[in-house]
């Protein structure tokens, strides 16, 4: 049990650990845990929208694709052409001490394959979540993210992810709580006083 508890602390650190390639996009900022979450999300309804996916294998592969980032830290691609790091010497040492190490082996590499179904949905489940960030941004004024956003859908596998993205990318970020209701936003639900 006290493994357990190490391995939660150690999730834990992922809330602490910032996602570093926004620095070069100028603004914005997140943890490993935000993104891993809105994978997750994300990883869910991809595998349900593919029908032929296995729903709960495309969940625990976005949960788990990044939990190493909690001993090597977020490389973004700027570091990745001058730092290698030993991800699978990290991928061990924590499967060493966790009763369920040769899943997490198991789900690290499948994704790190990106040869079955479930792996590729998650690995754009991942990408969408930029995507879904740079947006955000991008309607907050950063011209930086249209430069980004080709380069991102480059890296998509699935059609079904490709799609998404188009529209993600017409989507205004904020038209999902400002609607179009504007006595909500002048009386706050209230009756006017003119009624």
């Amino acid at each position: 049990m006290k493994n357990l508890a190490h391995f939660f602390f150690e999730v834990g650190m992922l809330k602490r650990t910032p996602r570093t390639g926004f620095q070069f996009l100028g603004s914005g900022a997140e943890s490993v845990a935000e993104h891993s979450f809105r994978t997750a999300i994300i990883g869910f309804a991809l595998a349900r929208l593919d029908g032929q996916a296995d729903v709960a294998r495309v969940l625990q592969l976005c949960l788990f694709h990044d939990l190493p980032e909690a001993r090597l830290g977020d490389l973004n691609y700027v570091n990745k052409k001058y730092v290698t790091a030993d991800e699978q010497r990290a991928v061990d040492d924590l499967a060493a001490t966790l009763p369920f190490g040769d899943e997490y082996r198991a789900t690290l590499g499948e994704f790190a394959a990106r040869e079955t179904r479930e792996a590729l949905l998650a690995h754009d489940a991942d990408q969408l979540e930029m995507i879904l960030a740079l947006k955000e941004y991008k309607d907050l004024g950063n011209r930086y993210a249209d430069e980004w956003y080709p380069f991102a859908v480059r890296r998509l596998k699935t059609d079904l992810a490709r799609k998404l993205a188009e529209s993600i990318w017409s989507t205004d970020s904020t038209r999902w709580w400002f609607d179009e209701d504007q006595d909500w936003w002048v009386n706050g639900g209230r009756p006017s006083m003119q009624d």
